[in-house]
């Protein structure tokens, strides 16, 4: 086997294992797996088609997240994202965000503005229709822009973390009709402050509407569920 070859095959691998690992993630933070179910590597690899090595790497890494406890002789088990870590993502994602927004109003792009805008144009409809499973793919858009506006791949990679490991409780809040609407006010406010380049607003305001979004769901008692 060449050299070609080699990388090739590892690169294949590394892309398996980084497709198993999706998966997995997805389906813990979206419930399919409860906390303390074990993740059975054989199923697993009947599930997906693929070998126990993907599999044992992927449990590997979701170890190192802390969404997967692995007990030597035993199993893996899923630990998942607890109250205490939603409260904690939130504060750290007020300020890297803030953050993000801040470094967005030297960096962004005239694309990237008008990305925004349209993404809170068509937020604004169908947060007024109560359209909410729009409404999360729109808010998750507006994040997404934000972060590639900020020119720090670094800071990007951290936010889409912590942004997936709570898509499932953004989307609950964003299903109350009165925090749909301000979310998108607050979008609004976040992208007129990055357009006239000031960021000490468009830090502030961004930090602000990650603390709403929090106090929503200590509001709406969600967090009350969550172990």
């Amino acid at each position: 086997m060449n050299q070609y070859e080699l990388n090739e095959g590892k690169s294949d691998r590394s892309l398996l294992r980084s497709r198993v690992f999706a998966r997995l993630r997805e389906d813990i933070l979206n419930g399919v797996y409860p906390e303390r179910e074990e993740l059975r590597e054989m199923a697993i690899c009947e599930e997906l088609g693929v070998s126990r090595t993907p599999v044992r790497e992927a449990l590997r890494q979701l170890e190192l997240e802390g969404l997967v406890s692995i007990m030597p002789n035993r199993g893996a088990y899923v630990t998942g994202i607890s109250g205490k870590d939603v409260a904690d993502i939130y504060a750290i994602r007020a300020l890297l965000e803030g953050l993000c927004a801040r470094w967005a109003t030297a960096h962004i792009t005239k694309e990237q503005l008008e990305r925004l805008e349209e993404t809170i144009y068509l937020s604004g409809y169908h947060a007024e229709k109560g359209n909410a499973e729009q409404l999360t793919e729109l808010d998750h858009q507006f994040h997404e822009i934000l972060y590639e506006a900020c020119g720090s791949k670094q800071l990007c990679r951290v936010l889409r973390d912590f942004h997936e490991y709570v898509k499932r409780m953004r989307k609950r809040t964003l299903s109350d009709h009165e925090r749909g609407r301000e979310a998108v006010k607050e979008h609004r406010q976040i992208m007129e402050a990055i357009r006239d380049r000031d960021a000490d607003r468009a830090e502030s305001l961004t930090a602000l509407h990650i603390h709403n979004a929090y106090d929503t769901m200590v509001s709406a008692g969600l967090l009350e569920k969550m172990p």
